[in-house]
């Protein structure tokens, strides 16, 4: 499913001093207010939504979720990682599925607290892919027009907390790259063990790099088969290889009709008409790992 890049010395060293000040904030709601005080809303999970990990948690795809989390939660104990990007160097190749996934992987069935921040203001889907209702959210935060605790939703029986993407009144691009987005993360960083941030695809547009700045690193997303090696480098190129923590192999073994999808951006084109990743050559081709400097593959048990 996935092979991760060797980044872990390039990582902050404490994701926790990074993200959780907020001395001399004026707006102290995150100090004064507690997750439990968040009315949960009870979402039911169809196996349309993808999320494998509630749905079908025996299958493989959620076995791979498991081994992923696995991976993160040691730099997470090393306080190396704590907010994390997803995103995608197209559309289509289903990062939003695996943000789905992984949330719920992460929050542990409730032991852990995570946020999963949906930054794709252009096409925001996680509501509909949810089954519940569109609220004001990530953009009217980032606006000033509401603070960010209060915009907090709490889905059960998923344990994991929503910041939807709201309706912003402003180019989302532009509104992306002011500096609101990491006043956001700090307010609500001292909330949580986990932050995700689902964010638009990387080469259409320029908001992933603008979120990557302000995290301690990004997932990519790509897909079996249709993903074009040229676009996973120009990606990585866009984002700055140290930013990258690994690339998520998407929809592998037929694996796809469980976990993996996305939605299409009008005017985008899903490939950039060059050669593709398939399986053989991802796992085994020459020229696979000197492009994406991969040590390990998800696919593979761990050792």
């Amino acid at each position: 499913m996935n092979r991760f890049l060797d980044n872990s010395k390039n990582l902050p060293e404490s994701a926790s001093k990074s993200l959780s000040s907020v001395e001399g904030d004026p707006m102290k709601v995150e100090k004064a207010i507690s997750l439990d005080q968040i009315s949960p809303e009870e979402v039911q999970v169809l196996p349309s939504s993808r999320i494998v990990m509630h749905t079908d948690p025996r299958s493989a795809g959620a076995d791979r979720f498991r081994f992923l989390r696995m991976c993160l939660r040691e730099m997470w104990n090393a306080g190396k990682l704590k907010s994390l990007q997803i995103t995608s160097p197209l559309p289509q190749e289903g990062k939003s599925t695996i943000a789905l996934n992984l949330a719920t992987a992460l929050a542990e069935g409730g032991k852990r607290t995570v946020l999963l921040i949906e930054a794709d203001l252009h096409r925001p889907t996680l509501a509909e892919q949810l089954g519940i209702d569109k609220r004001a959210g990530l953009s009217e935060c980032l606006e000033g027009r509401l603070h960010p605790a209060s915009a907090l939703r709490r889905l059960e029986p998923l344990g994991w907390y929503l910041l939807p993407a709201g309706e912003p009144t402003i180019n989302p691009t532009e509104l992306l790259q002011t500096e609101a987005v990491g006043g956001v993360l700090q307010k609500l960083s001292p909330l949580f063990d986990w932050i995700l941030i689902d964010s638009p695809p990387v080469i259409p547009l320029i908001d992933s790099l603008s979120i990557a700045r302000q995290v301690n690193a990004t997932l990519l997303v790509a897909r079996e088969g249709r993903t074009s090696r040229e676009a996973i480098e120009k990606a990585i190129a866009v984002l700055g290889r140290q930013r990258v923590l690994g690339i998520v192999l998407n929809a592998v073994e037929g694996l796809d009709q469980l976990y993996s999808g996305y939605y299409g951006y009008g005017g985008y084109p899903a490939t950039s008409g060059s050669k593709k990743l398939g399986r053989a050559e991802t796992l085994n081709g020459p020229t696979a790992r000197p492009a994406l400097q991969a040590k390990r593959s998800f696919l593979d048990p761990p050792e």
